[in-house]
């Protein structure tokens, strides 16, 4: 089962005065929801909610919900932030069961780039897609899928399909396999040294003419 497990309290108002009034408390307020139940809302005191937030395990996550002695386990859907002080104000959570297959954007992470040739002589890492959709089991999905820049050379690319991907984990019909995650191309520096020495080939080359 999930690592975090929220004590979550029951809300009987709904709406924006009602959201207002529970922060004001302390809480931070949510809507449970999905399954063949009905949307629930809630709330989770401060510091608790933002403790599970700050793990880096709860957004995208299998946790565990618990109201008085009752558990559930939910999927964190999204967490909405105060735009000036950029605490959490508002979370969605999902109801699954434990082995029930999500639907879930997970980030891409790259690794080694010391170890690319290209990068080592001056080319740079173009990013195309930061995550990747994927279908996944409620409890195994992962946290980041790892890209090993090892070998790579400029103008080499990195697709959807060439993504290691966990037992059970499958990319969605919305990522194309052939889809560019990342290439490594031709920094602005480089092009920069290349025309200058194109340039100075063809002052050479003009002197000799004359």
């Amino acid at each position: 089962m999930a690592e975090i497990v929220l004590n979550v309290e029951v809300r009987e108002r709904a709406g924006t005065g009602a959201a207002r009034a529970v922060r004001r408390e302390g809480k931070v307020p949510g809507v449970l929801y999905g399954g063949k139940e009905g949307p629930v809302n809630i709330s989770v005191r401060g510091p608790e909610f933002r403790k599970a937030l700050y793990t880096g395990k709860l957004l995208g996550h299998l946790v565990t919900v618990k109201y008085g002695k009752e558990t559930q386990p939910v999927i964190a859907k999204a967490v909405q932030f105060d735009p000036v002080n950029d605490e959490p104000t508002h979370f969605d959570l999902y109801r699954v069961d434990a082995h029930q297959l999500i639907r879930i954007s997970v980030p891409v992470h790259f690794r080694n780039h010391e170890a690319s040739p290209g990068i080592k002589r001056g080319g740079t890492l173009n990013v195309n897609l930061h995550e990747l959709e994927l279908m996944a089991p409620a409890d195994h999905i992962p946290e980041e899928l790892v890209v090993d820049l090892t070998g790579l050379e400029i103008g080499d690319a990195i697709r959807a399909g060439d993504i290691a991907l966990p037992k059970g984990v499958e990319l969605t019909a919305h990522n194309d396999g052939e889809a560019t995650v990342a290439s490594i191309a031709t920094s602005s520096a480089m092009q920069a040294e290349e025309a200058e020495g194109a340039e100075g080939e063809g002052e050479v080359s003009g002197d000799g003419e004359g």
